[in-house]
């Protein structure tokens, strides 16, 4: 029997089918990673995105097309996660432009809006590669076309474009070498598979388990029990008389006693003060022994960024506040940075990322995350640092969303890359001055990272076993060992030239201190003259994050 339109009801279960299609392959996805690394998360992604819209859909009691279309594309706007989670809440996204013009669905809507939902995934990547997602979703919709023109049955037309997509699929190693070296096929590709097959299953009357369970934001419950400090507090002090040598050391001592997060600059006459505790009013008469107390702000970070009414404050000295703490001013710049290792977390926030999210490989935060965090910044300009190239096209998705302050990308694609791009921040200077600069000392930074195989492969004509231990650049795999430490080494001879100064090593959770130590004395004996700095990452899945500038 021949269907030639279909509802809102049925496209949001066939919605549904695809979603649990592409949930029951979600480890098999993972393990198409190209490489043996043990971070495979396409799959995690994409069942991610597509999941935050299948909560949305499944909320819908009677479902038309418009609010059908707001629920599929904004909710996979939103959970998109990864740049595979991307690319398919940007497909959804275009389909759904067309949808919901309609009352239902036919052959020309289909065919329309899969060519709308290519051309929009094609405009979201910058450099558009084929033997990926986008050359099964160009098949998949070029079959729609074509077929629409022939017949009016969507399942036959819904036949032809899995057909077509599982071909193309197929094809990918061909497109893209180093998938055929590997000898898997395009995981997003593979992903996009699943999602259409599950819909036209369902379509074709195949009984689908479709019914989701409301999501409960288990990381948001216990928010308040997780806070240490509930007070964020930042202020001036001018100064009676220059302040007296080792004045800095005792009142961060005595700063760091009531609170975390201290941090003093002075330039003799005025110092800067900011620390997280629940005891400002101590914090502030502490200080304004050394003089007067000016520019206060104080926090409540427990409601959610709310300032307090005053500070909390007995016998104080004379106060001359610039700013009343109740109408704190949006400051010119901020930062969200996405870090993964409570070590990173600290650098990251001890230069200045006013926001820092967990994420990283095998969690990349999703456009809602990272939305979320930028709304929490006191600033009317929020640089964002994504910190792994899989996050970029999120946290860009992220900016574009942003309402009430202006959103900015920094590419940066590693760890070392955002750490940096927050070194070279200067306070005085324009949006425009500092994104420039820190684009340019970014793109700098060469990154080197340790970890291990997870399956045996061979990438660039270079076998490599699982469990071996492997140095990856930016350029790739250049470096195979059974060692740790020669595996380092060799990868330190790909990356250190003549202009290579300093060397900076983050330890993850997994380094083993002998090991570090061997790695030290191997740098002093191979490099004298290079200034080496080791600092705790706390780092998942890779042992040693290393930066080389």
């Amino acid at each position: 029997m021949a269907i030639n339109s279909i509802d809102a009801a049925q496209i949001s279960k066939m919605f549904l089918a695809g979603a649990r299609y592409l949930e029951n392959q979600k480890d098999h996805i993972n393990e198409l990673n190209v490489f043996p690394v043990p971070d495979g998360d396409t799959g995690t992604n994409m069942t991610a995105t597509i999941m935050s819209a299948a909560q949305a859909v499944s909320a819908l009691k009677e479902p038309d097309m418009k609010t059908l279309s707001k629920a599929i594309s904004s909710g996979s706007l939103r959970g998109a996660r990864g740049n595979s989670g991307v690319i398919l809440s940007q497909l959804f996204r275009g389909f759904t432009k067309v949808m919901k013009t309609v009352d239902a669905v036919d052959a020309a809507t289909l065919s329309e809006g899969m060519q709308k939902a290519t051309e929009t995934a094609y405009r979201a990547v910058m450099k558009p590669k084929e033997g990926t997602i986008l050359t099964v979703a160009k098949a998949a919709s070029d079959a729609a076309a074509d077929a629409a023109e022939q017949t009016d049955d969507l399942v036959e037309i819904g036949g032809r474009i899995v057909d077509a997509a599982t071909a193309a699929l197929e094809s990918t190693p061909e497109l893209l070498p180093v998938l055929k070296e590997a000898g898997v096929v395009d995981s997003g590709g593979s992903g996009l598979l699943e999602v259409l097959k599950g819909a036209y299953d369902y379509l074709c009357g195949k009984e689908i388990d479709i019914t989701f369970e409301e999501e409960k934001p288990a990381a948001e419950e216990n928010e308040e029990e997780l806070i240490k400090y509930a007070y964020s507090v930042a202020f001036s002090v001018k100064a009676h008389e220059r302040f007296a040598a080792g004045v800095d050391a005792d009142l961060s001592t005595y700063l760091s006693g009531i609170g975390e997060d201290v941090k003093l600059t002075s330039d003799g006459e005025i110092m800067k003060i900011s620390l997280m505790t629940n005891e400002p009013g101590k914090a502030i008469n502490h200080a304004i022994k050394l003089g007067d107390a000016f520019d206060i702000h104080i926090t409540n970070v427990t409601l959610d960024g709310k300032s307090a009414s005053k500070p909390e404050t007995t016998d104080m000295k004379e106060v001359k506040p610039e700013e009343t703490p109740a109408q704190v001013p949006l400051k010119e710049i901020g930062f969200v940075a996405v870090s993964c290792g409570e070590g990173l977390d600290d650098i990251f926030k001890g230069l200045g990322a006013d926001v820092v999210i967990k994420g990283g490989q095998t969690m990349n935060p999703s456009t809602d995350d990272i939305l979320k965090a930028a709304e929490k910044v006191n600033a009317k300009n929020v640089f964002i640092l994504p910190d792994n190239k899989n996050i970029v096209l999120a946290a860009s998705q992220a900016a574009e969303l942003m309402e009430d302050k202006k959103g900015i990308v920094l590419p940066a694609k590693t760890i070392p890359q955002g750490i940096t791009a927050l070194i070279n921040f200067i306070p005085d200077q324009s949006v425009e001055e500092n994104q420039k600069r820190m684009e340019e000392e970014l793109s700098k930074v060469k990154t080197g990272e340790i970890t291990y195989a997870v399956r045996d492969t061979s990438i660039d004509g270079r076998a490599i076993k699982s469990g071996d231990y492997m140095g990856i650049t930016d350029l790739g795999i250049k470096a195979v060992n059974t060692s740790i430490v020669e595996t380092f080494k060799e990868m330190l001879s790909q990356m250190i030239d003549e202009d290579s100064a300093l060397l900076t090593i983050y330890t993850g959770s997994d380094a083993k201190s002998d090991e570090t130590e061997a790695i030290k004395n191997m740098i002093k004996i191979n490099y004298p003259s290079l200034e080496v700095d080791v600092q705790n990452g706390g780092q998942n899945v890779y042992y040693y994050i290393v930066s080389v500038e």
